[in-house]
């Protein structure tokens, strides 16, 4: 399917009354259109929010753009919101990583594609496994700290998690970082 198609069948999936981060409307993607500006046509869809109305079809729709546009960086971004649509929830933390001489890490952790074991308060169940998503930088380096989304294998044993929740990411024995729940978005 060709972008200017994929961006309007994406852009009819948005509710009249959606707003992007910076105010924008649909009308605003459709005026882009109009002009050819693609990729700020894709860049206002990828800001709406609306975990209840966007579905893995709206992600996977400007997934696709993204790639055709060699935009792998939201090509990649798309994808996580298609899982997040999927797993019918958002999970936003300030993880915190042990420096090495503490037990942590001895390499930065990556933007993306990390799947460690986490504490998560329900010590009946034993750790459980989330993808991690590093926000507004390349990677968490080595002691340091960042704020991440989680992406959990299995999302309803995730449900009692609110703002303010402290969970515990391991890799091995001992932990390795705390993360703090900053925000907890459900479908």
């Amino acid at each position: 399917m060709n972008v200017p198609v994929s961006l309007r069948l994406a852009a009819e999936l948005v509710p009249a009354d959606a707003r992007s981060e910076a105010g924008l409307s649909v009308a605003d993607v459709h005026e882009y259109l109009r002009f050819g500006e693609w990729e700020l046509a894709l860049g206002i869809l990828q800001e709406f929010e609306g975990l209840r109305w966007q579905s893995a079809e709206y992600w996977n729709l400007l997934a696709g753009v993204a790639q055709q546009l060699s935009l792998l960086h939201d090509s990649d971004w798309c994808r996580w919101r298609a899982a997040e649509t999927r797993c019918g929830t958002v999970i936003r933390a300030d993880l915190r990583l042990l420096p090495p001489e503490s037990g942590g890490r001895r390499i930065a952790i990556p933007g993306s594609g990390l799947r460690p074991m986490w504490a998560t308060g329900d010590e009946t169940v034993g750790l459980r496994l989330a993808q991690i998503r590093v926000e507004f930088a390349p990677e968490i380096p080595v002691g340091g700290r960042g704020t991440i989304r989680l992406l959990p294998l299995t999302p309803d044993a995730w449900r009692h998690l609110r703002p303010g929740d402290v969970i515990t990411m391991h890799e091995q024995r001992p932990p390795l970082g705390t993360a703090t729940i900053i925000e907890v978005q459900r479908r």
